[in-house]
């Protein structure tokens, strides 16, 4: 059974309906005797970094420790922005230091948010784009985006406006993606297939 971790920060819903469409084995839950179950854990969220941050306090690390651990763990926007170090949202904010990095706004001079669809380009390698197109467009919505510094980390990339954004992060069993796999059609979904084998559950 994979769990998606309600922490309170929106958009459970349409993930959970994503997963249920594939025919994953899901639960939405914040109980941790349930995420230390689990075969992976999926961190949805939309809104802002700090906000973010005091919701899942109460949860910070045992979902570290279970990443740690080497259980399979996929933030989606929001919750991919907080698996990073630090977040420049509204002040700086710790975050959970997952993936070596900081969360910054779009440079001025662009078009603020990042609404829609746009190409992605992933590393080589990344298993959430197996078995897809070297390429996909897939629906982001977002304001800020993550400056990756970490060596053991492989990257795919969007153009924006003439600058280079990244879109998604793997990192061993750290998964993320800044776009919405669940608003994204066939792609997406089969992005949230290659999780679930990941994972090894059906």
């Amino acid at each position: 059974m994979l769990v998606i971790i309600d922490y309170g920060v929106g958009n459970v819903r349409s993930v959970t309906n994503a997963f249920r469409h594939i025919g994953a084995d899901i639960a939405v839950s914040c109980k941790p005797e349930e995420i230390q179950k689990a075969a992976g854990l999926i961190l949805p969220g939309v809104g802002a970094s700090g906000y973010a941050m005091q919701k899942v306090a109460p949860l910070a690390d045992l979902i570290c420790q279970q990443a740690c651990s080497g259980k399979p763990l996929l933030g989606i926007c929001l919750g991919y922005q907080i698996l990073f170090d630090e977040s420049h949202e509204m002040g700086t904010h710790k975050c959970l230091g997952l993936i070596g990095g900081k969360v910054i706004p779009i440079p001025p001079g662009r078009t603020v948010p990042h609404m829609g669809w746009n190409f992605v380009e992933p590393a080589i390698g990344m298993r959430l784009f197996e078995g897809m197109e070297q390429g996909k467009h897939f629906a982001f919505a977002n304001s800020f985006y993550a400056e990756v510094e970490d060596a053991a980390a492989k990257v795919a990339t969007t153009e924006y406006e003439g600058i280079t954004l990244t879109a998604a992060v793997e990192k061993g069993n750290i998964f993320g993606m800044q776009f919405h796999p669940e608003k994204s059609g066939a792609d997406g979904l089969n992005m949230l297939r290659n999780f679930v084998r990941i994972c090894g559950v059906k």
